[in-house]
């Protein structure tokens, strides 16, 4: 099994992104579901405002990004770094997402 391409903490390498992330959460919670196919930016988004709620679907968001690319870990560890490091999780999430966008892209009409 694969790894992440980003480290945890390499939040900085991504300032425009970093940026949003720690003003707007939700904004980059969103985008990241849409793109790993869990769901509706907006609704997304708005669930991660949830407390607990939302941080489970940050998890289950990470987990569905680890499993369709092949990356090590759990859904207990996701729980952990979504609770523990949510900001960092998100942008490691985004910034693979981006990478790779699932072979997909947004268009929206």
């Amino acid at each position: 099994m694969a790894g992440w391409r980003y480290d945890l903490f390499g939040c900085f390498d991504n300032i425009s992104l970093c940026i949003i992330t720690y003003i707007a959460p939700c904004v980059t919670a969103g985008r990241n579901a849409e793109l790993a196919e869990r769901g509706d930016c907006i609704v997304c988004g708005l669930v991660s405002m949830l407390g607990p709620v939302g941080l489970y679907c940050m998890a289950k968001t990470r987990e569905a990004v680890r499993e369709k690319k092949g990356i090590e870990g759990s859904l207990t560890k996701d729980c952990l770094l979504s609770w523990c490091c949510a900001f960092c999780s998100l942008i490691q999430v985004a910034r693979e997402l981006e990478d790779g966008a699932m072979g997909q892209s947004i268009s929206r009409t």
